[in-house]
């Protein structure tokens, strides 16, 4: 995977600087190119034009074709390059080298542009050379008459030559470039490959089991946060690996004792020695105690299955909540005498009705409820509050018993966790009602400070979830 990427990003950032080279040398060739040719074209053609000018002042009075046979000369002493000298219907006159042929009049667009009173410019090949050719001609004109083309022409050889000196220069420093820039990205792409090698290093240990081996972030960008991810998923895999360690010895425990007292007293029962009614129902009493303390226990269990599964489902009917709070009061009232709670229940009046499955409610409320009285010292107070807004019916339950620490505030609806002054069995139940309300699109929040009480508020959607 590593050898993969590493191609693929070098191989990736070679094709940029290659693509981006081509197009820079394209240019830069274009650019020599040009710039030497128009230096030739800007000489040519002040040199046809201080020529045509001396024609027009001090030879217009004298026809060309005598001009050309007593003072052609005046026309090439301002340059080196081949001149010729064609009338008005573009027919060679005079070739200063004698290579042109006279019979065939010339048709080249620097030549019809002369013709047309311009001075013009063309580049192209000629039959007397085998390097291409740049001329200029410009118009002799008399009384604002074209009567003839000057035409100085120039062989591009040399310059063709420096172009391509120049051109070889510009290749051996463009593949400079791409072998440079090669190296680069092997080093580029090492920096983004080597962090990803000690990632997958670490991960691999941790998935062989070794969850304290911890990831060294190099770079603040997506690498380091993955490093702080894969560091973070490890803390998580630990806490997580600690409660589940936890709540296997706690469930084990949970189950031992009540297992130990029935076994105990069905052994007592059994053994028929018991003659003192009072001890005999104080033994079933004790039996029948256990026996519901283990049948809560594997409920919460069945129901934990049920949400790792996805199994939990809801039965929505409309329900007067009201009257289910007051069931719940009555229920829960007795367990409140006995610890002399003060249990007070206020509801707004005429609550409305909402969708929602009522035996899912009434076990969110009573677990909320039985945690409360569990957790709160004798003499102390809980209060269930309940109130309906636009869009929501809000359950609030609030005790002033020791309350939760920040430190286990943030997990204590996770599976499992129990805190540390927790007295609950399995560790489930503020988990399993969580998941119910969030079955109804509600919400359930815990607020709490150490040493003053824990507030739990439960949101429910007015109109139900819709399916």
């Amino acid at each position: 995977m590593k050898s993969s990427i590493k191609k693929r990003l070098t191989g990736n950032f070679m094709i940029v600087i290659l693509i981006t080279v081509l197009i820079l040398e394209f240019f830069l060739f274009n650019a020599v190119k040009k710039y030497y040719y128009k230096s030739i074209e800007e000489i040519l053609s002040n040199q046809v034009s201080f020529s045509s000018q001396y024609f027009t002042r001090y030879f217009s009075s004298n026809l060309l074709e005598d001009l050309i046979l007593d003072d052609v000369d005046v026309f090439w002493n301002q340059t080196s390059a081949q001149v010729q000298i064609l009338d008005a219907e573009g027919n060679i006159m005079m070739d200063s080298i004698g290579a042109a042929n006279s019979d065939e009049a010339v048709k080249t667009s620097d030549v019809m542009s002369a013709l047309q009173g311009k001075m013009g410019t063309w580049i192209g090949n000629v039959e007397y050379d085998t390097e291409p050719v740049i001329a200029v001609s410009n118009p002799l004109i008399i009384d604002g008459e074209v009567i003839g083309v000057l035409r100085f022409i120039s062989s591009l050889r040399e310059t063709n030559i420096i172009i391509k000196n120049i051109y070889r220069m510009l290749i051996f420093v463009g593949i400079a470039v791409i072998a440079i820039s090669g190296i680069v990205s092997l080093f580029l792409a090492n920096t983004i490959v080597q962090p990803l090698k000690e990632i997958t290093q670490v991960a691999e240990k941790m998935a062989d089991g070794q969850l304290k081996v911890r990831s060294v972030k190099k770079y603040d960008d997506e690498i380091g946060k993955l490093s702080d991810t894969l560091n973070y998923m490890a803390e998580e895999l630990i806490r997580k690996e600690q409660l589940k360690n936890d709540f296997i010895s706690s469930i084990s425990h949970e189950l031992r004792t009540p297992l130990t007292s029935i076994k105990g007293w069905a052994i007592t029962l059994k053994s028929g020695e018991l003659k003192d009614k009072k001890l005999l129902m104080d033994g079933l009493d004790i039996i029948e105690k256990e026996s519901d303390r283990l049948s809560n226990m594997v409920e919460d269990l069945l129901d934990f299955s049920r949400l790792l599964s996805g199994r939990i489902t809801v039965e929505k009917d409309e329900i007067n909540i009201a009257e289910s709070i007051e069931l719940i009061s009555k229920q829960l009232n007795p367990k409140a005498e006995d610890k002399d709670i003060q249990f007070d229940v206020i509801c707004e009046p005429n609550l409305p009705n909402i969708i929602a499955d009522e035996n899912r409610i009434k076990q969110v409320l009573i677990n909320l409820l039985d945690n409360a009285i569990k957790f709160t010292q004798e003499g102390g107070m809980v209060t269930l509050k309940a109130n309906a807004t636009k869009d929501f019916l809000t359950i609030e339950v609030a005790d002033n018993g020791p309350g939760i620490s920040e430190e286990d505030l943030p997990y204590i609806k996770e599976k499992f966790y129990k805190g540390r002054n927790s007295k609950s069995t399995t560790g489930l139940g503020l988990s399993i009602c969580d998941e119910i309300v969030k079955l109804h699109g509600g919400t359930m929040e815990i607020k709490s400070k150490l040493g003053e009480g824990t507030v739990v508020i439960v949101s429910l959607p007015l109109k139900g979830v819709k399916e």
